[in-house]
């Protein structure tokens, strides 16, 4: 969020929708082949290493990495540095030198999250696992939309290093209770040992399998691009189609969203999805278009606000039903490579969505961003309900987890 918001406003008004937006779908293009990299091994990792040395590793790392970002933002070197593109196109050197910082973040934060959700149904029954999932990730949302709020306030009245503190503080303290997880998250495994690069490509050999889950990962290909084309240009948005230049602003849009998140998270273990996961996770899609559509219509901010909040309950459920469904039907010895491949195909083109992003708001304006997405979104979830029929027949029975989902 405040690399976002910072890259926005690092440009003279008469430049943020040209070049402005062109740096930030950079800032999505920078981490778009390292976090493919990691995202092909993250899973076999997870799979072959104690998950909780993992865990503590990589968050180490973006402590790391963090400090060094705010080590750039507090210096703010001012050279401007010519890149290819348009006339005239520039960088300012602070913003070239957060690349490959955002970068590092991206890596550890995709080899994080195999291990992480591979280890939830170590401490939980099947039977719990939804609830289970929405409980630790609306935490997580709720802290998030009150961070972010947060960072909207410090990137008004202070300096921008202190907003990149926020981060750096809660990778610190993802770090100290780290240190007093004593469960047991090593892996029981079975069968000769492979190589890393072997082990990676059988949970790609799980996927391709396994049609219902080959339609999921899809699914989420085609709408994390989508959705990613409008998304990255949330603080070009605010500052521009709504006319609010204040950092706070941006931190209210991204706090609704965020609070939607966890409110969809807590909703959906409540609905009692897990015989009809397929026929939800694509209705939740079609309501994530019309709210990204429903931006592009309205200029007020007291409006964008609750579309906001509405639009970010739909991936807030998703995550929850996707999660569950994982957890509960595939071997724990396979788990982490079926997340990190799923992962890989469902989110390679969201940096790729961003730099197009970037490109997209160039050539027709934001407004024309939010509403070519949102439109597409509807469109293609239209056509899973015509086409991706094992992703409409999915579901499971958590009293038969591991069996019973429909192939």
């Amino acid at each position: 969020m405040a690399l976002g918001y910072l890259i926005a406003v690092a440009y003279p008004s008469s430049e943020r929708l040209t070049f402005g937006a062109l740096a930030l779908s950079f800032l999505g293009l920078s981490s778009t082949l390292p976090t493919l990299a990691a995202a092909f091994f993250s899973g076999a990792l997870a799979d072959r290493y104690d998950r909780g040395r993992v865990l503590r590793t990589v968050n180490l790392a973006s402590l790391l990495v963090a400090a060094g970002l705010i080590g750039d933002i507090a210096v703010l070197p001012a050279t401007h540095i010519p890149v290819p593109g348009p006339a005239g196109f520039y960088l300012p050197l602070w913003t070239l030198l957060l690349y490959p910082g955002w970068a590092g973040i991206a890596v550890c934060s995709t080899l994080f999250r195999p291990a992480f959700n591979s280890s939830v149904p170590r401490l939980v029954d099947a039977s719990d696992l939804p609830a289970a999932n929405g409980a630790i990730y609306a935490v997580a949302a709720g802290l998030s939309a009150t961070m972010s709020v947060l960072v909207g306030v410090v990137l008004t009245v202070a300096a921008p290093a202190y907003a990149l503190g926020v981060g750096f503080f809660l990778f610190f303290a993802t770090q100290v209770s780290l240190a007093f997880v004593r469960a047991d998250l090593s892996v029981a495994r079975r069968g000769p040992p492979r190589s890393l690069s072997r082990e990676a490509a059988l949970g790609y050999s799980y996927l391709v399998k396994r049609r219902w889950l080959l339609e999921i990962t899809i699914t989420g290909l085609v709408v994390n691009f989508l959705a990613a084309l409008a998304l990255v240009e949330l603080a070009l948005y605010t500052t521009s189609w709504l006319g609010l230049g204040q950092g706070i602003w941006y931190g209210a849009m991204v706090a609704a969203s965020t609070a939607g998140v966890a409110v969809g998270l807590m909703l959906a273990p409540r609905l009692h999805f897990e015989a009809h996961a397929g026929r939800a996770i694509i209705a939740l899609m079609l309501a994530m278009g019309l709210a990204i559509f429903a931006l592009g219509i309205v200029r007020s901010i007291w409006l964008a606000l609750p579309i906001m909040f509405v639009f970010g309950i739909m991936p807030g459920m998703v995550t929850t039903v996707f999660l569950s469904t994982i957890q509960a039907t595939v071997p724990d010895e396979m788990m982490g490579r079926v997340f990190s491949a799923d992962e890989v195909g469902s989110m390679a083109l969201i940096p790729v969505g961003q730099y197009s992003g970037g490109v997209l708001t160039y050539a027709v304006g934001v407004q024309g961003t939010f509403l070519g997405a949102g439109a597409a979104i509807v469109l293609f979830g239209l056509v899973c309900v015509a086409g991706f029929g094992s992703l409409r027949r999915l579901g499971y029975s958590p009293g038969q987890a591991k069996v019973s989902v429909a192939e």
